[in-house]
């Protein structure tokens, strides 16, 4: 059986939750630092809640960490203390990094400096683009009815994969894949080989994948296998079953009017980007770093993180990477991002 090829396309993903509040407690902590070795210490404004070593916490720093947090009013009082020993325990971190000059060390104050001209720059987007209307219900109508093959025509495939390292993806082994009739033949063929390999099951949606693996997924027959290669994996797939799984306008809704939103808040900072540009004298003084005439030089300066701008930075040009489903969030979407960040094509 002849084995499909992909190619999965770089790209650059926003990270995880997880990852950007650990990212933002410590450009916190970094950008603190700057402060750490000044001689004559400013007072901070607000009440004071405690003191450290002489320093200050104060009600406005509390505050701060309470509304990023998104921490309600019940919870309030509890996670108010829990935060102020946050902050004893970042004041004490910051006096013990001085104390070794790490806030002049040459890799902190180039993170402190990005960190500064991230913020500015994201606090810049937000007060040009962050008041972007909410889409009326005849636009999101309308977008609905134009894209059914994420919602009235949604198909769902469920498929099996072979997930082995992308080391171990030798011409022999493809050639042995492209030889077997089976995933089963294939890890038999691994498993004589003494090449490692896991087993697992996903479901994906024409909603969750880009159009032209859906057209390919959709016209495959039944076990037809294909490769996936990305990063520091390889996946052998074979589609089980293909099956109808719409999703009504009442339930797709709420995400079509997220989508049109960041949609729109992309082309309204592109926009801007591009007026600034015009309005500047940009001269490369090394003429190799001289970007493409035909690309568009806007999208590398967005900022990443916080609204607006993650949804301008992490917006896709198709709208299949945003793509709302109604669907709830596959637990195998995290492991399976070779197929949701556009592989370039079935060969």
């Amino acid at each position: 059986m002849n084995t499909y090829h992909l190619a999965a396309m770089k790209t650059t993903s926003a990270p995880s939750t997880p990852k950007r509040v650990l990212c933002a407690a410590l450009i916190l902590v970094a950008a603190s630092l700057s402060a750490c070795g000044d001689k004559a210490k400013e007072k901070k404004p607000g009440q004071a809640l405690a003191s450290v070593n002489g320093e200050e916490v104060t009600v406005l720093q509390l505050n701060e960490e309470l509304q990023r947090a998104g921490v309600t009013a019940a919870q309030q009082d509890t996670a108010s203390k829990q935060l102020l020993q946050v902050l004893i325990d970042r004041q004490l971190l910051q006096e013990a990094a001085a104390k070794e000059n790490l806030d002049r060390d040459p890799k902190v104050m180039q993170a402190i400096d990005r960190a500064k001209s991230l913020i500015i720059a994201q606090a810049y987007l937000q007060k040009r683009v962050g008041n972007v209307g909410k889409p009326t219900t005849a636009e999101v109508e309308d977008y609905f009815n134009k894209h059914p093959e994420f919602f009235s025509n949604r198909k769902q495939f469920s498929m099996s994969e072979l997930v082995i390292g992308a080391n171990d993806l030798t011409p022999e082994v493809r050639s042995a894949a492209d030889s077997a009739k089976s995933l089963e033949e294939v890890a038999v063929w691994l498993d004589a080989h003494k090449i490692k390999y896991g087993r697992t099951q996903i479901t994906r949606s024409t909603a969750d994948v880009p159009p032209q693996l859906s057209s390919k997924l959709l016209g495959m027959p039944k076990g037809q296998m294909f490769v996936v290669k990305e990063g520091p994996r390889a996946m052998f797939i074979t589609v089980n079953e293909v099956r109808d799984a719409p999703v009504t306008l009442a339930v797709a809704a709420p995400q079509i009017e997220q989508f049109l939103v960041n949609k729109k808040n992309k082309e309204m900072a592109s926009a801007e980007l591009q007026r600034l540009r015009a309005d500047a004298k940009i001269e490369y003084l090394n003429k190799s770093m001289m970007p493409d005439p035909k690309a568009n030089p806007s999208s590398p300066a967005l900022p990443a993180g916080g609204a607006p701008t993650s949804a301008v930075a992490g917006a896709d040009a198709s709208p299949v990477a945003e793509a709302p489903n109604g669907a709830a969030a596959n637990p195998n979407a995290n492991d399976k991002a070779a197929l949701d960040r556009g592989v370039a094509g079935l060969k």
